[in-house]
């Protein structure tokens, strides 16, 4: 039995998601191969140097080896993690509701596992959508065949339909440029970091303040999600942190 608490309630941008109703909860497995087991399999260079996983209460060793564990229980005992995973996401259900707010989840806080592909059983694969089929669940993700998928343009023809109540926003890096324009051309979203200040459009597309909520689900469609940089971000030199300027 698991008694590690596994949902989070995350940093102060999803906590603004309150005043609109809604109570967002996550994962913050370790990223990289921190935890000996490789959780970002996209990742980028400038994506690892930047990454938030040291922001906020994230510089306490306590959290890191927290989040560590949760790791290492994730991939040594998946069933039981998933079990004890279902357990929170129906408490925080419940809690939201009494307070006439919605629960909704962010599986990969500072990860990109493919939830689509985790599943509770073996003999009756179900994953953690098919168990809350009336539950909102959103993510990052740099992995391109995800983000094809999730937009209903699967690389295979016969692949398993996506998620219907799990959305994802592509997210660049500075070697997948080509990708972030061909993600946009078919009605999907981009989250870009910026030095400074949000430029008004980027690559011809129009760019949203993604610093004001973390509800992603809420955005339009075909949108570049303008971020600001943010803790290491701040000294990138690979092209990951784009200049603020009108593209």
């Amino acid at each position: 039995m698991i008694k590690t608490t596994l949902l989070t309630s995350g940093n102060q941008k999803i906590l603004k998601g309150e005043k609109l109703g809604y109570i967002t909860k996550g994962i913050h497995l370790a990223p990289a191969n921190l935890s000996g087991y490789e959780t970002c399999q996209w990742r980028s260079k400038g994506c690892t140097m930047s990454c938030l996983n040291t922001a906020g209460r994230g510089q306490m060793g306590s959290v890191q080896d927290s989040r560590i564990n949760k790791t290492k229980l994730f991939f040594e005992k998946q069933f039981d993690f998933l079990a004890k995973l279902s357990k929170e996401i129906t408490s925080s259900i419940k809690s939201a509701q009494k307070k006439s707010m919605e629960a909704v989840f962010r599986p990969n806080l500072t990860s990109d596992i493919m939830w689509e592909s985790v599943f509770f059983d073996e003999e009756k694969p179900q994953t953690i959508f098919d168990k809350f089929p009336e539950t909102k669940f959103y993510d990052y993700t740099k992995s391109f065949k995800r983000m094809c998928s999730f937009l209903d343009k699967p690389f295979i023809k016969g692949e398993a339909k996506f998620p219907s109540n799990y959305h994802l926003t592509f997210s660049r890096s500075e070697n997948n440029d080509k990708k972030c324009e061909m993600v946009l051309l078919m009605g999907g979203n981009v989250a870009v970091v910026f030095r400074n200040q949000l430029p008004k459009t980027w690559k011809g597309f129009e760019v949203v303040n993604g610093d004001e909520t973390d509800l992603r689900f809420l955005d339009k469609q075909g949108v570049v999600v303008g971020l600001i940089e943010k803790g290491l971000a701040k000294k990138d030199e690979t092209g990951f942190v784009v200049e603020g300027e009108n593209s």
